[in-house]
C-alpha cells in the first residue's frame, strides 16, 4: 500500500452474498470477498491501484484519516 493508511469499513452484502469493503476517502474504491479475510485482502490491493492510478494520472491523492476496519 505504499506506506498510505486509509479507513476501510466492511459489511456483508445479503444480495452479493459476501462482504464489501470501502475505503471512503478515496472515492470509488471499494472490494468484495466471500469473507471478511478476503475482502481485506482486496481491498488492500484495490487501495494500492487505486493510489497508483491516481498519480500517474495527476490527481488529487488524500492524505489518510487513520487504518481501521469496521464491521456493519
Amino acid at each position: 500500500m505504499d506506506g498510505h493508511k486509509y479507513t476501510v469499513e466492511i459489511f456483508y452484502s445479503e444480495d452479493d452474498e459476501g462482504y464489501i469493503a470501502v475505503a471512503p476517502e478515496l472515492p470509488g474504491c471499494s472490494a468484495f470477498g466471500k469473507t471478511e479475510e478476503e475482502a481485506l485482502k482486496e481491498i488492500r490491493i484495490a487501495i494500492g491501484l487505486w493510489l497508483e492510478t491516481a498519480e500517474k494520472e495527476g490527481k488529487f491523492v488524500p492524505q489518510f484519516f487513520c487504518f481501521m476496519f469496521f464491521l456493519r
